[in-house]
């Protein structure tokens, strides 16, 4: 295509986020085509052995969310499907790669960028055998995650299963510099080029940093020693990414590399650096089909980022009234913590803020380790009591919920767990409807 000839840039997104529209709005500022590719537009057809792709782009940058989806195989199709039209940034393969954590891992090992040690095994004794080669603590985490769900630490005792729900899990050597105040840094990367970087601070009473959990966040971009820089451009190109966001933590003999994001969001990137990588992603997907932008263009619009409703987009259709599963006054459901997974009788209480589960169940599941201790209204308003705060998996008809929840003594009541609003807000709960007993319904 003519360099002088608009580039029509398809951002692939099914979901509806500030950093798609602020792609969007950069690819339109730079003066260039947007359209957004999203599930009541995109249409793939084969006829008379012809392939068409409405609306029709000339290269895609991908923003489908993976780690948080149930059926990440069918959206990857996806991708693949649209890689074989057009030029797409993020592609299958690298988007596979980095959505598997232990696949990210192996990548960047077989590139010699330092990372933590780590194993997978699908043997439950092989991996709890070597349990005690990871030290005192360990990190135990789901092979898919997003935003720090499915990752915990672990005591040198406690037993660990290979899956987590159904998700695989693996345990990895904790890396710590300062156990008293966690940080490590995102790096955000576009092409060979790092846009900016953040370091990331742990909210109070959690070791995880991740800006969705609380955790606070400060400009770090001029102080990335070389050879930090170095490791996140190498991260990006061994996992085949054409832009991420790379955590890396420092310890006591260097930098490690905890993962590679393809789908870092903007945010808190942003608020640490008053940089959005949004322009530099639409430049090059510009360029990577012979288009062309003004490189002040870009610093310019990186100042500000704008994520507000695209103007080219229709006017907001309509959405069709979701009406959300129903969920019994009571209902089993399947708990699931680092040592397996029990299948009880929980009761639905809207009135409840968070789900609750009893003492002994949370030991036998491995539910933990304590996050923080929250403070519980007790049946008088002026009255409250303390209680330990776990990460816990609940799976509820088919769904998986991972949930902070609270624990307490339970064993003199009817029902080991209780589902709060925390659970309750996905569902309309059906109080005539009984798992431990016959569905009743009674006319006023």
């Amino acid at each position: 295509m003519s360099t002088e000839e608009p580039v029509t840039v398809g951002v692939l997104s099914l979901h509806t986020s500030k950093e798609t529209k602020a792609i969007c709005n950069a690819v339109d500022d730079l003066g260039h085509r947007p359209q957004w590719l999203r599930a009541d537009n995109t249409t793939i057809g084969v006829e008379d052995g012809r392939v068409s792709l409405e609306p029709a782009v000339d290269v895609i940058a991908n923003r489908l969310l993976l780690s948080n989806t149930e059926q990440p195989c069918e959206a990857l199709g996806l991708i693949n499907t649209l890689s074989r039209l057009v030029p797409t940034l993020n592609t299958p393969v690298a988007s596979m790669t980095a959505l598997h954590k232990l696949s990210t891992a192996v990548a960047l090992a077989g590139h010699e960028v330092p990372v933590p040690d780590v194993l997978l095994s699908l043997s439950s004794d092989r991996l709890n055998e070597a349990r005690a080669d990871f030290g005192e603590e360990a990190v135990y985490k789901t092979a898919i995650g997003t935003h720090g769900g499915g990752t915990w630490k672990v005591g040198r005792e406690e037993r660990v299963n290979p899956k987590v729900g159904n998700r695989y899990a693996f345990l990895q050597e904790l890396i710590e510099r300062d156990a008293d105040r966690h940080r490590d840094i995102r790096i955000y990367v576009v092409g060979d080029e790092i846009v900016g970087a953040m370091y990331r601070y742990a909210p109070e009473n959690d070791w995880r940093t991740n800006v969705a959990l609380g955790g606070s966040v400060e400009d770090a971009t001029d102080d990335l020693p070389p050879a930090v820089r170095d490791i996140a451009l190498d991260s990006t190109e061994a996992v085949g990414l054409d832009y991420a966001g790379v955590d890396v933590v420092e310890s006591e003999d260097g930098w490690y590399v905890l993962e590679v994001n393809p789908t870092a969001g903007f945010k808190g990137l942003f608020e640490a650096t008053g940089v959005s990588p949004a322009p530099y992603i639409a430049k090059l997907a510009i360029e990577r089909v012979g288009g062309e932008v003004d490189d002040e263009d870009v610093e310019r619009l990186a100042r500000t980022l704008d994520d507000s409703r695209p103007s080219f987009l229709p006017p907001e259709p309509v959405a069709e009234e979701r009406v959300p599963s129903d969920i019994g006054y009571t209902e089993e459901i399947v708990l699931t913590g680092t040592r397996g997974s029990e299948s009880v009788v929980a009761k639905s209480d809207t009135g409840a803020k968070r789900t609750s589960i009893d003492t002994s169940l949370a030991a036998d599941i491995g539910a933990g380790p304590i996050k923080s201790i929250a403070k519980v209204k007790t049946g008088s308003s002026k009255g409250s009591r303390s209680r330990p705060v776990v990460d816990v998996v609940v799976g509820v008809g088919g769904n998986q919920h991972t949930v902070t929840a609270s624990v307490e003594d339970r064993s003199h009541m009817e029902y080991p767990v209780i589902l709060g609003r925390d659970i309750l807000k996905h569902y309309r709960v059906d109080v005539a409807r009984r798992t431990d007993g016959d569905d009743t319904y009674e006319e006023e």
